[in-house]
C-alpha cells in the first residue's frame, strides 16, 4: 500500500476538532479469540481532539501498537497530548496503551474505577489513572467533556464520553459493527451492510445486556444532551441521522423478533437432515408468509447462526441420539443461546436415534432452561425416516407453524 494512502487510513478528519487515528482492519475474520466471526474485517477507531487541551480517546489492538504509535506522531507531537481517555479496558481498545505511555508516562489516563482494574489487571502497570464516573466533566477549552459509565455494555468497566460543543457521542462498544470500510461514515457506505453489521454485533455481544442497553439509552436521553454525531470503536461513524442506530438498539433490546423461524440441525447421516427438510416443508405448507431458514450447524458458522436465532420468533433444533445424548456442535449452538438470555422466543426439538433416543427430550430442557417457551414435546423417530414418517413430520411441521405464532 503506497504511504499516502496508508496515511489516509490511519489520519481522517472528522471535524475541524476530531481526527480519527485509528486502524481498518480489512484481513480480519475471526474475534474474541474463536468466538466470533468477522467476515468483512473491521476498525479499531481511535480519536484525536485537538482543542485548547488535546485529548486522545482510546487506541487500537495490540498487534498494530506500534504502528499506531508511529502514526500518532505524525498527526502530533506525543508530549503535547494532556490527557488520554479509556472508554474500555479491553485489549481490542486499550492494546496500543502500554506503547504509547512508554512515550509521554506521566499523562492522565481518565476512566471508571472498573477499568482502572481490568487496566491494571492486564498490563500490570501503575499509571497515572484518574477515575470518573456518570456526570463528572473535563474542560478542554470550546468543548467540554462528560462522562457517562455505561457498565455491562459489554463490560463492567464500559463507558461513553460525550463532547458537549460539538456534541458527539464517542460510544466505545455501543453502536458499532465489525466493519472493515475506508469511508468511515454511514452517509457514504452501504446502509444495509451497515446495518446487518450492526444486528449481527447486537446479536453476539451486546443482546445479554439488553436490560442495560433500554436503561442506558433511556438515561442517555434523559440527559437531555443533543447528538448530532456518534463515534464508536468499530465500524463506521453515524455521521448523519445517529438517531437511527438508537432507535434499532431500543428497538433490539426489546425482545426482538421478526416474522422469522429457524431450524437448526446436526445430522450423522443425513436422518435428521431428512426430518429437518420435511418440518419445514410442513411449516410452508401451513405458512407460506413466514421466513424460514435452516441451518446444519457443523457447517455454518456459528455466529451468522446466533444473529438469525436472535432475529426469530422461534427456533427448532435437531439432533440424533449419540452416547446417550446429541452432537457436540449442538450443544455449542445450545450454550451459545443459553448466553443470549433471549425472551419472547418459542422452540422445540426433533432428531432420530438408533437405540436409545435421549437427544429430544436433552435438548427441549436445554432450550427451557435457556429461557424459551417450548411448545411441544418434540419428534423423534427411529432410523431413517421413510415416507410414511415424512409425511408424519410435515403433520409436525403443520402443527408447529401453528403452535409457533
Amino acid at each position: 500500500m503506497p504511504p499516502l494512502m496508508k496515511e489516509k487510513f490511519m489520519h481522517k478528519k472528522i471535524t475541524n476538532t476530531v481526527t480519527w487515528t485509528g486502524k481498518i482492519d480489512w484481513e480480519l475474520r475471526r474475534f474474541h479469540g474463536d468466538e466470533l466471526s468477522t467476515h468483512k474485517g473491521s476498525s479499531y477507531n481511535s480519536y484525536l481532539i485537538n482543542d485548547k487541551k488535546t485529548v486522545l480517546i482510546d487506541t487500537v489492538w495490540a498487534p498494530f501498537d506500534k504502528e499506531f504509535v508511529s502514526n500518532l506522531k505524525k498527526v502530533i507531537n506525543l508530549k503535547k497530548i494532556d490527557y488520554i481517555i479509556a472508554n474500555h479496558g479491553e485489549v481490542d481498545h486499550s492494546g496500543a496503551l502500554p506503547a504509547l505511555l512508554r512515550e509521554i508516562p506521566e499523562t492522565p489516563v481518565y476512566c471508571t474505577s472498573n477499568a482502572i482494574k481490568s487496566l491494571r489487571g492486564q498490563y500490570h502497570e501503575n499509571w497515572n489513572f484518574v477515575p470518573v464516573k456518570t456526570g463528572d466533566t473535563l474542560e478542554i477549552g470550546n468543548n467540554t467533556l462528560i462522562f457517562i459509565e455505561a457498565p455491562m455494555l459489554h463490560w463492567p468497566d464500559s463507558m461513553f464520553t460525550y463532547m458537549k460543543g460539538e456534541n458527539i457521542l464517542f460510544s466505545n462498544d455501543g453502536f458499532g459493527q465489525h466493519l472493515a470500510c475506508d469511508s468511515l461514515f454511514n452517509d457514504t457506505a452501504d446502509e444495509n451492510e451497515i446495518m446487518l453489521e450492526s444486528l449481527k454485533y447486537y446479536a453476539n455481544i451486546l443482546a445479554p445486556f439488553s436490560p442495560q442497553v433500554t436503561r442506558k439509552i433511556k438515561e442517555l436521553l434523559g440527559m437531555n444532551l443533543p447528538i448530532e454525531m456518534i463515534c464508536p470503536s468499530h465500524g463506521i461513524i453515524w455521521r448523519t441521522s445517529p438517531e437511527k442506530i438508537i432507535e434499532k438498539y431500543l428497538s433490539w433490546a426489546d425482545s426482538y423478533q421478526e416474522n422469522q423461524i429457524s431450524i437448526i440441525y446436526d445430522t450423522m447421516w443425513n436422518s435428521t437432515g431428512k426430518m429437518a427438510q420435511a418440518i419445514a416443508d410442513g411449516i410452508r405448507l401451513k405458512d407460506p408468509f413466514v421466513t424460514l431458514k435452516l441451518f446444519n450447524c457443523s457447517k455454518t458458522d456459528k455466529s451468522d447462526i446466533v444473529t438469525e436465532i436472535f432475529k426469530s420468533r422461534a427456533v427448532i433444533v435437531g439432533s440424533p441420539t449419540v452416547n446417550n445424548g446429541y452432537l457436540y456442535s449442538i450443544s455449542g449452538i445450545l450454550e451459545l443461546i443459553k448466553g443470549l438470555k433471549l425472551k419472547n422466543k418459542k422452540a422445540v426439538a426433533f432428531g432420530s436415534y438408533g437405540w436409545s433416543g435421549e437427544s429430544v427430550k436433552l435438548i427441549n430442557q436445554e432450550l427451557s432452561q435457556a429461557g424459551f417457551l417450548v411448545v411441544d414435546d418434540g419428534f423423534r423417530t427411529i432410523w431413517t425416516p421413510d415416507e410414511e414418517i415424512v409425511e408424519k413430520l410435515r403433520e409436525f411441521g403443520k402443527t408447529l407453524a401453528e403452535k409457533l405464532q
